[in-house]
């Protein structure tokens, strides 16, 4: 969650108009953006929390494949196609989005804080998609920014909380219970 949260504020620095450029992002989206959350995808594969496992792995990946697009866009691989169209990358948010929308449902069955952040990407991915596609920019743009911003303070707040309240055993800062919309049970054949 903490590499969520780091990737995301960084992110959002430039996105918000505080910083400038995508060339310092690349490292701070490999690193904590994908490769802390394919690690600790792994972890929770081991720990048989399939979940977790998923949703990990699935944003680490896309947080690899963004720091590619990055990378690509500014020649780190040779000279751009003059057929290469960066606008591939909105139909990836939106491809994203759609698997999203399946994560935000578990996640209002794990815990508040988790659905706030999941219900926030939701928001993220499409005015990404609209924004890089030039579809009301001036709408999509700052929605865009300011999800991710949310993103990061909030995924900030879920590390801190899992953290200390697994070192203290006891709830220190409160995640809030579930919904309850949907229960869990067995799968019936």
């Amino acid at each position: 969650v903490f590499g969520l949260a780091m990737v995301t504020f960084v992110a959002a620095s430039q996105k918000m108009g505080w910083t400038t450029g995508t060339t310092y992002l690349i490292p701070w989206a490999l690193f904590l953006g994908s490769a802390a959350q394919i690690w600790a995808s792994t972890v929770d594969f081991k720990k048989n929390n399939y979940c977790g496992s998923i949703v990990l792995g699935v944003y680490g990946r896309f947080w690899a494949a963004v720091a590619m697009h990055w990378a690509i866009s500014q020649g780190w691989f040779g000279p751009l196609d003059p057929k290469a169209d960066v606008r591939q990358l909105a139909f990836a948010c939106f491809g994203y989005f759609f698997f999203s929308m399946f994560i935000m449902v578990a996640a209002f069955e794990a815990n508040k804080v988790f659905a706030i952040i999941l219900l926030l990407i939701n928001i993220l991915l499409p005015s990404l998609g609209f924004s890089i596609l030039g579809i009301n920019h001036e709408l999509f743009s700052p929605l865009a920014a300011w999800s991710e911003l949310l993103i990061s303070l909030f995924g900030f707040y879920a590390a801190g909380a899992l953290f200390l309240n697994s070192y203290f055993g006891r709830v220190i800062l409160p995640m809030g219970a579930p919904f309850g919309f949907i229960k869990k049970g067995p799968i019936k054949k």
